[in-house]
């Protein structure tokens, strides 16, 4: 093979614990020139995110204050992977503290690397189909999450005006968009 080549690492300091994740800083020697770099890792939980879809194909969307931009934003249901759940498991999960939905089916749209410059981890993305209100949004911890129902044409208009702005959401988008395009659903 050719191209770039791993990096040798020679060893990780864990910088700050901050609870949802870690800051390490790494020392590795390039392959390519031997000579020897400093570099900063964060490490969280997987991620997901779940693009709801009701039987009347409105996607279910959420709006809530997000303190890294100061703003409210418009998203979809997503969150951090918990211990010993799978990414499935905490899709649905997120879906139904977050919405008060439920999904009758479940498909995997793919996964992708937030940031693989900094981050360790992954964004897992899914499709819920057939989604169905049976209860109220939970609001767990400091989330204050508001619904707001869109068509599939209504929400291409609005993420192409701005007004989705978290680059996670838009990539999920996108799978559901590529997806349709394969002819499934």
């Amino acid at each position: 093979m050719t191209g770039p080549k791993p990096w040798e690492a020679l060893g990780t300091e864990l910088l700050q614990d901050c609870e949802i994740f870690r800051v390490s800083r790494t020392e590795a020697v390039s392959p390519r020139t031997g000579a020897r770099h400093v570099f900063h890792r964060i490490d969280c939980p997987d991620w997901v995110n779940i693009v709801p879809v009701t039987l009347e194909d409105e996607v279910v969307m959420i709006r809530q204050y997000r303190h890294g931009l100061r703003e409210v934003t418009l998203e979809v249901p997503g969150g951090m992977v918990d211990p010993g759940e799978t990414p499935i498991e905490a899709a649905a999960r997120e879906l139904r503290e977050e919405t008060g939905y439920r999904a009758a089916r479940i498909l995997s749209l793919g996964s992708t690397s937030p940031n693989p410059a900094i981050f360790g981890n992954r964004v897992h993305c899914y499709l819920g189909l057939d989604c169905e209100r049976v209860g109220p949004v939970m609001n767990v911890g400091a989330e204050d999450i508001e619904l707001e129902l869109l068509s599939r044409t209504e929400l291409r208009r609005v993420a192409l005006e701005g007004g989705v702005d978290h680059a996670l959401v838009l990539a999920s988008l996108h799978f559901m968009d590529l997806r349709r395009e394969q002819g499934e659903p």
